[in-house]
Protein backbone atom coordinates (compact mmCIF):
# COMPACT_ATOMS: atom_id res chain seq x y z
CA UNK A 1 0.00 0.00 0.00
CA UNK A 2 1.41 3.69 -0.97
CA UNK A 3 2.02 5.87 1.67
CA UNK A 4 1.98 9.80 0.73
CA UNK A 5 4.70 11.89 2.78
CA UNK A 6 3.99 15.04 0.46
CA UNK A 7 1.63 16.96 -1.40
CA UNK A 8 1.70 20.00 -3.70
CA UNK A 9 -1.11 22.54 -4.04
CA UNK A 10 -1.36 26.29 -5.68
CA UNK A 11 -3.85 29.04 -3.91
CA UNK A 12 -6.13 29.84 -5.72
CA UNK A 13 -5.95 33.22 -8.15
CA UNK A 14 -8.84 35.69 -8.07
CA UNK A 15 -8.99 35.12 -12.08
CA UNK A 16 -10.37 31.61 -11.39
CA UNK A 17 -13.76 33.12 -11.91
CA UNK A 18 -12.96 32.93 -15.67
CA UNK A 19 -11.54 29.19 -15.75
CA UNK A 20 -12.31 26.59 -17.92
CA UNK A 21 -15.82 25.32 -17.31
CA UNK A 22 -18.73 22.98 -19.66
CA UNK A 23 -21.60 24.61 -17.40
CA UNK A 24 -22.49 21.35 -15.74
CA UNK A 25 -22.18 22.70 -12.76
CA UNK A 26 -23.91 26.33 -12.83
CA UNK A 27 -22.77 29.68 -11.41
CA UNK A 28 -19.58 32.16 -11.03
CA UNK A 29 -17.49 30.64 -8.46
CA UNK A 30 -16.77 32.97 -5.20
CA UNK A 31 -13.40 33.74 -4.74
CA UNK A 32 -13.32 34.50 -1.46
CA UNK A 33 -15.23 31.06 -0.23
CA UNK A 34 -12.94 29.77 -2.69
CA UNK A 35 -9.72 30.60 -0.54
CA UNK A 36 -11.46 29.20 2.69
CA UNK A 37 -12.04 25.84 1.07
CA UNK A 38 -8.98 25.36 -0.18
CA UNK A 39 -7.68 26.28 3.60
CA UNK A 40 -10.31 23.73 4.99
CA UNK A 41 -8.37 21.29 1.81
CA UNK A 42 -5.16 21.89 3.25
CA UNK A 43 -6.14 21.12 6.11
CA UNK A 44 -7.70 17.83 5.44
CA UNK A 45 -4.60 17.13 3.71
CA UNK A 46 -2.38 17.92 7.50
CA UNK A 47 -4.72 15.68 9.40
CA UNK A 48 -3.55 12.54 7.17
CA UNK A 49 -0.60 13.43 8.43
CA UNK A 50 1.36 14.94 5.31
CA UNK A 51 3.59 17.75 4.25
CA UNK A 52 1.72 20.44 2.41
CA UNK A 53 3.99 22.33 0.44
CA UNK A 54 1.48 25.28 -1.20
CA UNK A 55 2.67 27.41 -4.00
CA UNK A 56 1.12 31.16 -4.46
CA UNK A 57 -1.34 31.80 -6.46
CA UNK A 58 -0.66 32.76 -10.17
CA UNK A 59 -3.16 35.23 -12.17
CA UNK A 60 -1.75 34.12 -15.46
CA UNK A 61 -3.42 30.95 -15.60
CA UNK A 62 -6.98 30.80 -13.64
CA UNK A 63 -7.26 27.17 -13.02
CA UNK A 64 -3.36 27.01 -12.08
CA UNK A 65 -5.01 25.55 -8.20
CA UNK A 66 -5.64 22.22 -10.27
CA UNK A 67 -2.30 21.26 -10.23
CA UNK A 68 -2.95 17.81 -10.87
CA UNK A 69 -3.15 18.28 -14.45
CA UNK A 70 0.03 19.32 -15.32
CA UNK A 71 1.80 16.73 -13.64
CA UNK A 72 1.62 13.15 -12.60
CA UNK A 73 3.83 12.46 -9.72
CA UNK A 74 4.38 8.48 -8.93
CA UNK A 75 6.91 6.60 -6.13
CA UNK A 76 9.47 6.01 -8.65
CA UNK A 77 9.51 9.11 -11.25
CA UNK A 78 8.14 12.37 -12.08
CA UNK A 79 6.00 13.38 -15.54
CA UNK A 80 5.76 16.68 -16.32
CA UNK A 81 2.38 16.55 -19.01
CA UNK A 82 1.41 18.83 -21.64
CA UNK A 83 -1.85 19.59 -20.99
CA UNK A 84 -4.18 20.31 -24.06
CA UNK A 85 -6.20 23.00 -22.74
CA UNK A 86 -4.12 26.26 -24.45
CA UNK A 87 -4.81 28.45 -21.72
CA UNK A 88 -3.23 25.46 -19.04
CA UNK A 89 -0.22 24.38 -21.16
CA UNK A 90 1.72 27.17 -19.85
CA UNK A 91 1.18 25.70 -15.58
CA UNK A 92 3.89 23.02 -16.61
CA UNK A 93 6.83 25.34 -16.34
CA UNK A 94 5.63 26.80 -13.20
CA UNK A 95 4.90 23.17 -11.68
CA UNK A 96 8.07 21.63 -12.91
CA UNK A 97 10.06 23.93 -10.43
CA UNK A 98 8.33 22.60 -7.61
CA UNK A 99 8.59 19.15 -8.34
CA UNK A 100 12.24 19.45 -8.55
CA UNK A 101 12.22 20.37 -4.97
CA UNK A 102 11.38 16.73 -4.79
CA UNK A 103 12.43 14.18 -7.35
CA UNK A 104 16.37 14.29 -9.02
CA UNK A 105 16.62 16.27 -12.33
CA UNK A 106 17.01 12.26 -13.52
CA UNK A 107 13.69 11.22 -12.73
CA UNK A 108 11.99 13.47 -14.07
CA UNK A 109 10.14 12.86 -17.45
CA UNK A 110 8.41 14.76 -19.97
CA UNK A 111 5.33 14.40 -22.46
CA UNK A 112 5.50 16.51 -25.45
CA UNK A 113 4.03 17.45 -28.68
CA UNK A 114 2.06 16.26 -30.70
CA UNK A 115 1.06 14.16 -27.40
CA UNK A 116 -1.24 15.60 -24.90
CA UNK A 117 -1.94 14.19 -21.75
CA UNK A 118 -3.64 16.00 -18.02
CA UNK A 119 -3.19 14.31 -15.08
CA UNK A 120 -7.12 14.24 -14.11
CA UNK A 121 -6.96 11.42 -16.52
CA UNK A 122 -4.61 9.24 -14.66
CA UNK A 123 -4.86 6.96 -11.93
CA UNK A 124 -2.34 4.78 -9.65
CA UNK A 125 -3.45 1.45 -8.81
CA UNK A 126 -0.36 -0.03 -7.35
CA UNK A 127 2.33 -0.99 -10.34
CA UNK A 128 -0.97 -0.68 -12.33
CA UNK A 129 -1.83 2.83 -13.94
CA UNK A 130 -5.03 3.37 -16.02
CA UNK A 131 -4.90 6.30 -18.07
CA UNK A 132 -8.11 7.46 -20.01
CA UNK A 133 -8.07 8.65 -23.41
CA UNK A 134 -9.86 11.73 -23.51
CA UNK A 135 -10.76 14.80 -25.30
CA UNK A 136 -7.79 16.65 -22.83
CA UNK A 137 -5.11 13.27 -23.70
CA UNK A 138 -4.30 12.03 -27.02
CA UNK A 139 -2.93 8.59 -28.77
CA UNK A 140 0.44 10.20 -28.63
CA UNK A 141 0.25 10.98 -25.22
CA UNK A 142 -0.76 8.06 -24.03
CA UNK A 143 1.91 6.40 -26.32
CA UNK A 144 4.54 8.89 -24.80
CA UNK A 145 3.15 7.98 -21.07
CA UNK A 146 3.39 3.76 -21.53
CA UNK A 147 6.68 4.04 -22.66
CA UNK A 148 7.71 6.13 -19.46
CA UNK A 149 5.92 3.81 -16.91
CA UNK A 150 7.41 0.89 -18.89
CA UNK A 151 10.98 2.36 -17.86
CA UNK A 152 10.00 2.87 -14.28
CA UNK A 153 8.49 -0.83 -13.49
CA UNK A 154 4.66 0.11 -14.34
CA UNK A 155 1.94 -1.41 -16.31
CA UNK A 156 -0.68 1.20 -18.57
CA UNK A 157 -3.58 0.28 -18.91
CA UNK A 158 -5.86 2.80 -21.73
CA UNK A 159 -9.11 3.48 -20.89
CA UNK A 160 -11.36 5.18 -23.67
CA UNK A 161 -13.80 8.00 -22.50
CA UNK A 162 -17.03 9.04 -23.96
CA UNK A 163 -19.08 11.04 -21.41
CA UNK A 164 -16.75 12.49 -18.97
CA UNK A 165 -13.33 15.17 -18.81
CA UNK A 166 -11.06 13.49 -17.00
CA UNK A 167 -10.98 9.32 -15.90
CA UNK A 168 -11.46 10.80 -12.28
CA UNK A 169 -13.65 12.47 -12.72
CA UNK A 170 -15.84 8.96 -12.51
CA UNK A 171 -13.26 6.54 -11.50
CA UNK A 172 -10.97 6.58 -8.04
CA UNK A 173 -8.60 4.58 -6.13
CA UNK A 174 -9.12 4.27 -2.65
CA UNK A 175 -6.76 1.49 -1.90
CA UNK A 176 -7.16 -2.02 -0.31
CA UNK A 177 -8.55 -3.21 -3.89
CA UNK A 178 -11.52 -0.64 -3.95
CA UNK A 179 -12.65 1.55 -6.80
CA UNK A 180 -15.49 4.26 -7.03
CA UNK A 181 -17.40 4.37 -10.15
CA UNK A 182 -19.80 6.04 -11.81
CA UNK A 183 -21.88 6.51 -14.86
CA UNK A 184 -19.76 5.04 -18.02
CA UNK A 185 -17.38 3.28 -15.96
CA UNK A 186 -19.66 1.08 -13.86
CA UNK A 187 -19.52 -1.89 -16.66
CA UNK A 188 -15.46 -1.06 -17.94
CA UNK A 189 -13.84 -4.71 -18.43
CA UNK A 190 -11.21 -3.23 -17.75
CA UNK A 191 -11.72 -2.71 -13.77
CA UNK A 192 -13.24 -6.05 -12.90
CA UNK A 193 -9.93 -7.05 -11.04
CA UNK A 194 -11.29 -4.72 -8.32
CA UNK A 195 -14.33 -4.55 -5.56
CA UNK A 196 -16.49 -1.49 -7.47
CA UNK A 197 -18.89 0.30 -5.21
CA UNK A 198 -21.50 2.21 -7.69
CA UNK A 199 -21.86 5.60 -6.93
CA UNK A 200 -25.57 7.31 -7.55
CA UNK A 201 -26.05 9.33 -10.38
CA UNK A 202 -27.09 11.87 -8.70
CA UNK A 203 -24.05 12.07 -6.26
CA UNK A 204 -21.46 11.08 -9.49
CA UNK A 205 -19.50 14.27 -8.71
CA UNK A 206 -18.24 13.03 -5.54
CA UNK A 207 -17.01 9.88 -7.27
CA UNK A 208 -14.02 11.66 -7.00
CA UNK A 209 -13.03 10.83 -3.56
CA UNK A 210 -9.29 10.91 -2.90
CA UNK A 211 -7.41 8.58 -0.08
CA UNK A 212 -5.13 9.62 1.88
CA UNK A 213 -2.86 7.16 4.66
CA UNK A 214 -5.83 5.35 4.94
CA UNK A 215 -8.18 8.16 5.72
CA UNK A 216 -10.90 9.14 2.42
CA UNK A 217 -11.39 12.39 2.07
CA UNK A 218 -15.02 13.11 0.47
CA UNK A 219 -17.10 16.36 -0.97
CA UNK A 220 -19.49 17.51 1.47
CA UNK A 221 -23.42 17.11 0.88
CA UNK A 222 -22.94 13.66 -1.03
CA UNK A 223 -24.11 11.18 2.22
CA UNK A 224 -24.74 8.16 0.06
CA UNK A 225 -21.11 8.35 -0.95
CA UNK A 226 -20.04 9.13 2.44
CA UNK A 227 -21.82 6.73 3.86
CA UNK A 228 -20.53 3.62 1.26
CA UNK A 229 -17.09 4.71 1.76
CA UNK A 230 -17.68 4.52 5.78
CA UNK A 231 -19.04 1.18 5.14
CA UNK A 232 -16.05 -0.17 3.53
CA UNK A 233 -13.90 0.90 6.58
CA UNK A 234 -12.09 3.67 5.98
CA UNK A 235 -12.09 6.98 8.47
CA UNK A 236 -13.34 9.90 6.12
CA UNK A 237 -13.14 13.63 6.77
CA UNK A 238 -15.34 16.17 4.04
CA UNK A 239 -14.42 19.03 2.64
CA UNK A 240 -17.12 21.38 0.54
CA UNK A 241 -15.85 22.22 -3.13
CA UNK A 242 -18.16 24.08 -4.27
CA UNK A 243 -16.56 26.25 -5.45
CA UNK A 244 -14.15 24.11 -7.36
CA UNK A 245 -16.93 21.89 -8.66
CA UNK A 246 -18.50 24.94 -10.98
CA UNK A 247 -14.97 25.10 -12.86
CA UNK A 248 -15.27 21.01 -13.19
CA UNK A 249 -13.01 20.75 -10.36
CA UNK A 250 -12.75 18.32 -7.40
CA UNK A 251 -11.04 16.86 -4.80
CA UNK A 252 -8.22 15.14 -6.61
CA UNK A 253 -7.51 18.06 -9.35
CA UNK A 254 -6.01 20.34 -6.15
CA UNK A 255 -3.19 18.46 -4.88
CA UNK A 256 -0.04 15.80 -5.82
CA UNK A 257 0.18 13.69 -3.72
CA UNK A 258 3.48 11.63 -3.57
Amino acid sequence: MRIFRNAIVRRPCRAMTEGITSGLYPGRPDYELALAQHDAYIEALRRCCINVTVLPADEDYPDSCFVEDPAVLTERCAIITNPRAASRNGEKTYIEKAVREFYPGDRIEHITYPGTLEGGDVMMCGDQIFVGRSERTNAEGIHQFARILQKYGYTCTEVKLTEVLHLKTGVNYLENNNLLVSGEFIGKAEFDQYNRYEVPEKEAYAANCIWVNGTVIVPDGYSAVLDAVKSMGYETITVDTSEFRKLDGGLSCLSLRF
